[in-house]
């Protein structure tokens, strides 16, 4: 599995977590992953936590006081080390147990929701980190399969009119709303399952960045099935 992802141009493989954060973007790579194949029963976890909504924060203390087998116990375990590592390298990670992401249904011929295919914004040099523990993983397209949806033709003509405001604005408009953010991809693309276990970084969009976005997307839930995700 890790040859796949190093034969894309786009993937770089980190084989510690200091790698993973010391490697500096460049060229086409906005992806770099931490392969690792963990231990434990993550399963276990994911059916002794609470869904309280669709979407639960998981609190550490949550976490310390499951009663779990030496399976699940290992699980909970590389948690915990994940949140510190990324928490010490000044990152504020956040550990979900979810259903589902709520839907933007609001407008027919675009949507901003995190099933989209989208890239993260930021005002300062940072970047995305994600693992799935468990469930459904996301998703990532290179850059040249997707397009800007603000520069196709007719939606950016629906956009307008939805805009109905002076011409000089719009630009404004569709960054305040996020628009801008989401991307069209090509019928042929094949897109990347970033997997379960492994620990992601994500190009995002900053002011002082080096390489393109990286462009993903949230997965369709299995049906009666919750994921367990890390994310900052």
């Amino acid at each position: 599995m890790s040859s796949h992802f190093s034969d894309n141009k786009h993937i770089g493989i980190a084989a510690t977590f200091s790698e993973l954060v010391g490697t500096d973007f460049n060229g086409d790579k906005n992806a770099l992953c931490w392969f690792r194949n963990l231990e434990g029963d993550f399963n276990e976890l994911v059916n002794k936590l609470q869904l309280n909504e669709n979407i639960t924060e998981v609190e550490t203390i949550d976490l310390l006081a499951l009663q779990l087998s030496e399976q699940g116990n290992k699980a909970r375990e590389i948690i915990l080390k994940d949140l510190k590592v990324l928490t010490d390298f000044g990152a504020a990670p956040v550990l979900n147990l979810l259903k589902c992401y709520e839907r933007d249904d609001a407008f027919d011929f675009i949507s901003t929701d995190v099933y989209s295919y989208h890239v993260d914004r930021s005002p300062v040099a940072t970047d995305t980190f994600l693992c799935t523990y468990y469930g459904a993983a996301s998703e990532i397209i290179p850059n040249e399969y997707a397009k800007q949806k603000i520069l196709i033709p007719e939606i950016r003509e629906q956009l307008k009119a939805l805009h109905n405001g002076p011409s000089e604005d719009l630009e404004d408009f569709l960054k305040d709303n996020y628009f801008d953010l989401h991307y069209q991809v090509q019928p042929q693309a094949t897109p990347i399952n970033l997997g379960v276990g492994h620990l992601w970084r994500l190009a995002v969009d900053h002011p002082e960045k080096q390489v393109l976005p990286c462009i993903h997307r949230a997965p369709i839930e299995k049906e009666g099935e919750y994921r367990l995700l890390l994310i900052c």
